[in-house]
């Protein structure tokens, strides 16, 4: 499978420090629900790939902070982690890489600008990850991730301010690790899906939902939060 030169999809490729032997698996990471298969949306939509991008952001994210940082304590280290991998810090990468233009959405999609969202934005740039690290192992993707995130790691901290910077700051500060998130149910229209997840930590759990993943997390996140008396 090839591209031809004025597809975004081969401006994004090109951009990229990684040559796929399954281009496939980069169409596949650019597929937003509303363009899958109906009958198998969740499969050929590329959900499952930014599950697995979001797992190999965290962990070369973390190894690079614990390498650049080696003084830092577990909950400074938990601080940057956090702002890394913010909606936001991925969109921004995302917009630079030119993932929106290569987005396939449907033509109502596109109209109401779903392919600028930050929320899908920054989803799509995970499964960008996701099938970097299945194509070519971890070394491209972290030449990705070290590459884009370079002057990020330096900038200066800001206190979290969303609920799942909150509640991964209150869980690190008294050494409970990583909150853990788990999707627990999708539904509705492509146009407008209702996600809900469980948020888990300091053996307590709170569900949230949103209209994507991420924003289901956050609601469970503040949910957790007051349930912990931690707001």
């Amino acid at each position: 499978m090839t591209f031809s030169s004025d597809d975004p999809v081969a401006a994004l490729a090109a951009r990229l420090p990684h040559r796929f032997d399954k281009p496939e698996l980069l169409l596949h990471a650019l597929t937003h629900r509303s363009a899958a298969d109906p009958k198998r949306s969740m499969l050929d939509s590329n959900e499952r790939l930014e599950f697995v991008g979001d797992r190999v952001l965290a962990l070369v994210m973390a190894e690079w902070l614990a390498e650049r940082f080696p003084k830092e304590r577990e909950g400074d280290l938990g601080k940057r982690l956090a702002v890394l991998v913010a909606q936001d810090a991925l969109a921004r990468v995302a917009v630079t890489l030119g993932v929106a233009a290569a987005l396939r959405v449907t033509p109502n999609e596109e109209k109401s600008g779903v392919r600028h969202r930050p929320s899908v934005l920054s989803d799509a740039l995970e499964a960008v990850l996701g099938a970097i690290y299945l194509d070519g192992g971890l070394e491209p993707a972290r030449a990705l991730i070290r590459r884009e995130w370079d002057a990020a790691l330096e900038a200066p901290v800001k206190p979290p301010s969303s609920p799942k910077s909150r509640l991964q700051e209150w869980t690190l500060g008294r050494g409970l690790g990583l909150p853990e998130y788990l999707a627990v149910s999708s539904s509705g229209p492509s146009h407008h899906p209702v996600f809900t997840v469980r948020a888990i930590a300091a053996g307590k759990e709170a569900e949230g939902q949103g209209e994507n993943k991420r924003a289901a997390e956050q609601a469970a996140a503040e949910r957790l939060l007051q349930l912990l008396g931690a707001r």
